[in-house]
């Protein structure tokens, strides 16, 4: 279910708060189904708990999970989540291609780059 990339630049918490967004996002994990333990995970992945814990912690700011005391963590309402996300990436999109046009990108360029081709000149 979460696997770490040890060849990834970024923090280990951080690969495991973008494996558990993108597995609620895709519906692999629903709204209100238990995750692992922080110390159950931890094991699995032989790291520190503590790293868990802060990806965790980071999930729950971000409204990903929530916490029943005595009982775990949570996914939350998913379909609001990925509301939230969508907006999230076209938000980061449009700031990108406001910097693109800012830098003489046309718009024909960036369809074209997204496409994977170049734009005829």
């Amino acid at each position: 279910m979460i696997f770490i990339d040890y060849r990834d630049a970024r923090p280990i918490y951080e690969q495991v708060v973008e494996r558990f967004k993108l597995l609620i996002l895709r519906g692999v994990l629903h709204s209100d189904d238990k995750i692992p333990s922080v110390r159950n995970l931890a094991v699995d992945l032989s790291i520190n708990p503590n790293t868990i814990q802060r990806a965790y912690m980071e999930l729950e700011r971000q409204g990903y999970i929530y916490t029943v005391k005595g009982k775990g963590n949570f996914v939350s309402d998913s379909s609001q989540l990925l509301l939230k996300y969508k907006e999230e990436i076209f938000s980061e999109l449009r700031k990108i291609c406001k910097e693109a046009f800012e830098a003489g990108i046309t718009k024909e360029e960036i369809i074209a780059g997204i496409r994977g081709g170049e734009a005829d000149d």
